[in-house]
């Protein structure tokens, strides 16, 4: 392994955390081409030892090996998604077919497949920790799934099709955001405006402004485009939004930016490699990593999710349908008009409004809220810490024992940006692993702690109060969303495996990854918790407890709708992988409008274009494993119905073992042992039912 000195390239050196103070677009082609020299002369080195396999001898310096190439092409990553000017763009997809090809071949030398097979059929197996085992047939399974044991007269089509796969991915991320920038929507009528919250067309006022041009500008943007869908009076207004939103890369704009060709490209590709690899289609492959065993499996626990929830789905929309008729004389409601009626009954129904709640959540006070939360539950210490960062929002906060040893750190990026992807995610900078330094002639064993980025797309502060800046305030649903994120985090951060192969997220079953960051979406629901975290914007006032009951009584408002809504993605994207020829004559759409017959119970119009920004199967990782955010929410539920059953959202000894069986072990374990482990038993969906509103408390 090539031990790196801090150098002049801040992409190479690994001394401690990225310098996003220094880092620049050109310093990516020189740093990543010496780290693949240096994973290649690796390779060939770990190849040709003819010495028996060992874990020692041959995986650890593997790891270790390719550790600074991941790092730093992670760095690379995450800079093109939360700065993504043409600078960091080119510079990233200049390297992308680079580092994509690396990875294909890795994964397909037969040499390196043949050593871990070796040590999992040697005596030392046996002698190796759960997680090193785990590792090693996780290696084994993966070398598989990569492609080692075709011919080799056929792998050099599989690297390409990896290769382009991560091309198509990036240009239909790129796509969406740059169409999501290419629409805006100047209103210079404020008659128009009625019924739009102050903060909202402050902003607008001042984006209109940074633009020089008056009145006020929206965008498709989240904090822009959801405040005009909820609140605006304005029919006209809403229509426009709705369908510049609904449109988005899509045939209806600038060609380039179409991301239905892009959207065949990869279908045909997953399928191909499937088959090479001799599966019947993609999603077989997506599940063999998964907790879920087969694709029967997977569509009978969403249609059987679908049924469940379908009572209280059609109770829904004829509620909504109706409302709109009786009391906003709106004969037929439109797509465009969901949002806005939800709004309108939500007040009348529970008298209050989603905006009233804001004014609660300011940003320090939900953050001291959410930190307390951890520090109760964990029994540990978060603190600010400083750090460089990438834009001037970005905070950096480090998480510790009690007795002050590190455990791990995090950046914070909270606000929306043009040149930011859309969405909430989290990310890894750095991973726990055990380092193995040779001091003099002595070997030093120490553990590197693990960084990571917690990112959203929220409103930022607009106006000033008493001189200064006001503060930025969060509706409710954004403060789940932080809550959400900060779960990934914690199974990132929180970690004790030392060994990086499946320390923190790494290893786990992608159907189970959103078991922590659900299951952190409870606290949100607790008045405790609530109670502490909220101080209104204008006088400091906590949310009163009337108000939260409101809430509490409308959390399960539309619930129905909300669960088909899920179904009806996972449905199409599993479908869509297993069922679905991307070169016959039916087309995807086609496919999306039968499962909107199967399930949905409110349909969008004709033109709408869902699939062309359905970034998570195309670009994030879902293809194929959509249904992952309902299957982990069975166990997420059943989780928190721990606490509930010691009566405690804070009870210590099921905090404890919370974080003993779930966040500690990270991917050292099979996720469905982590659950047994903490909850003694098989999961069981009927917590979730419960929180959902669909059985009775």
């Amino acid at each position: 392994m090539t031990t790196h000195t801090p150098s002049a390239n801040p992409l190479l050196d690994f001394s401690g955390l990225p310098r996003f103070d220094a880092v620049a677009p050109s310093h990516v082609r020189a740093a990543i081409s010496t780290l693949l020299d240096e994973c290649r002369a690796l390779l060939v080195r770990l190849s040709s030892d003819e010495a028996a396999a060992t874990w020692d001898g041959f995986a650890v310096p593997l790891i270790d090996g390719l550790e600074p190439l991941s790092r730093a092409w992670g760095v690379v990553g995450h800079l093109h998604a939360v700065n993504d000017v043409p600078e960091w763009r080119d510079a990233y997809n200049q390297m992308l077919p680079d580092v994509s090809r690396f990875y294909a071949e890795v994964g397909q030398n037969l040499q390196l497949f043949a050593k871990y097979k070796a040590i999992a059929e040697g005596s030392e197996y046996a002698c190796l920790s759960a997680a090193r085992r785990r590792i090693v047939d996780n290696e084994i399974r993966d070398f598989r799934l990569a492609g080692a044991e075709l011919p080799e007269d056929q792998k050099p089509r599989f690297q390409a099709i990896a290769e382009e796969l991560s091309q198509l991915s990036a240009k239909f991320s790129e796509n969406l955001l740059d169409a999501t920038n290419a629409f805006t929507e100047v209103v210079t009528d404020a008659a128009e405006l009625a019924g739009v919250p102050d903060d909202a067309c402050q902003a607008a006022r001042q984006a209109a402004e940074k633009d020089g041009q008056s009145g006020w500008k929206f965008t498709l943007h989240m904090p822009s485009y959801l405040p005009l869908m909820q609140y605006a009076d304005s029919r006209r207004l809403r229509a426009v939004m709705y369908r510049a939103y609904a449109t988005r890369a899509a045939e209806f704009g600038a060609a380039e930016l179409d991301n239905t060709p892009l959207i065949r490209q990869i279908l045909l590709l997953r399928r191909e490699e499937a088959r090479m690899l001799g599966y019947a289609n993609f999603a077989e492959v997506s599940l063999v990593p998964k907790m879920a065993e087969s694709v029967p499996q997977v569509l009978a626990f969403l249609r059987d999710l679908a049924a469940k929830a379908r009572p209280f789905a059609e109770q829904d929309v004829a509620e909504l349908s109706d409302f709109a008729r009786d009391e906003l004389g709106l004969e037929t409601m439109e797509a465009w008009d969901v949002a806005y009626v939800s709004e309108k009954l939500l007040q009348r129904r529970y008298a209050f409004s989603e905006q009233d709640v804001k004014q609660y959540f300011t940003e320090d006070k939900v953050l001291s809220g959410l930190f307390e939360v951890i520090e109760t539950l964990f029994g540990v210490c978060l603190k600010p810490d400083r750090a460089p960062v990438w834009h001037e929002d970005v905070r950096f906060f480090r998480i510790e024992t009690p007795g002050g040893e590190l455990l791990g750190q995090f950046y914070l990026d909270l606000y929306a940006r043009d040149t930011k992807r859309g969405g909430a995610w989290m990310d890894e900078a750095i991973t726990r692993r055990r380092l193995r330094l040779e001091v003099a002639t002595r070997a030093s064993d120490d553990i590197q702690k693990p960084v990571a980025y917690l990112n959203c797309n929220f409103s930022r502060p607009v106006g000033e109060k008493d001189g200064l800046p006001r503060p930025a305030t969060f509706t409710h649903d954004e403060v789940i969303t932080l809550f959400h994120e900060t779960g990934h985090g914690l199974h990132h951060l929180l970690t004790r495996v030392d060994e990086l192969a499946v320390a923190g997220i790494h290893g786990v079953e992608w159907d189970a990854v959103e078991l922590p960051s659900q299951f952190m979406e409870n606290y949100c629901w607790e008045w405790g918790v609530l109670q502490g975290m909220s101080a209104h914007v204008d006088n400091g006032e906590p949310l009163p407890r009337a108000l939260f009951d409101k809430m509490l009584a409308a959390k399960n408002f539309l619930s129905g709708m909300q669960t088909l809504r899920q179904v009806e993605f996972s449905l199409f994207d599993l479908l869509l992988h297993s069922d679905f020829d991307p070169a016959g004559e039916r087309s995807l759409l086609e496919l999306l409008a039968d499962v909107r017959r199967e399930v949905a119970v409110f349909v969008p119009p004709e033109w709408h274009r869902f699939p062309n920004s359905f970034a998570h199967i195309f670009a994030g990782g879902y293809g194929a494993g959509y249904y992952s955010y309902k299957w982990a929410e069975v166990l997420s539920a059943d989780c928190y119905g721990a606490f509930e059953e010691a009566g405690d959202p804070f009870d210590r000894s099921v905090g404890e073992r919370f974080l003993r069986e779930i966040l500690s072990v990270g991917g050292s374990r099979a996720a469905i042992d982590n659950f047994r482990a903490f909850r003694g038993r098989e999961p069981r969906v009927d917590a979730l039912l419960r929180h959902s509103g669909m059985i009775a408390a």
